[in-house]
């Protein structure tokens, strides 16, 4: 919080296997500016190219206003670099529901669907 109002920022992830190049950051980097993201992490199973970071590298920096430093505004990480630092991506001041301990998403309240009667597919012969 900053102040007494809690400040919310947007941070994008996109997760891709198989062959990524330079065309996939081009695209994520489209994608955060048409949602007004602050930042997008990209998270690919091989290392980056030249071409890959020097493509991150033109969408420009985030400062955040938790510690007042700078960071990518977009980051490339493999999953490797995720398991070896579980508090990647940057900024860490992200606030991660359910506390520093919980690394993903609580599971969503379960749908309750009103009770429907189904009408059977072959009515039965008199």
């Amino acid at each position: 919080m900053k102040g007494k109002q809690p400040v919310t920022k947007t941070m994008l992830v996109q997760v891709k296997s198989g062959k990524v190049g330079s065309k996939d950051i081009r695209d994520f980097v489209g994608t955060l500016s048409r949602e007004n993201a602050e930042m997008g992490v990209f998270i690919t199973l091989a290392d980056p190219t030249g071409p890959m970071k020097a493509e991150a590298a033109t969408a420009g920096t985030y400062t955040s206003p938790w510690d007042n430093k700078t960071y990518p505004k977009v980051q490339i990480l493999t999953v490797e670099e995720l398991l070896a630092d579980p508090y990647r991506p940057n900024p860490r001041c992200l606030a991660i529901p359910g506390g520093a301990t919980q690394h993903t998403l609580p599971a969503p309240a379960k749908h309750k669907a009103k009770r429907t009667r189904q009408n059977k597919m072959f009515p039965e012969e008199a």
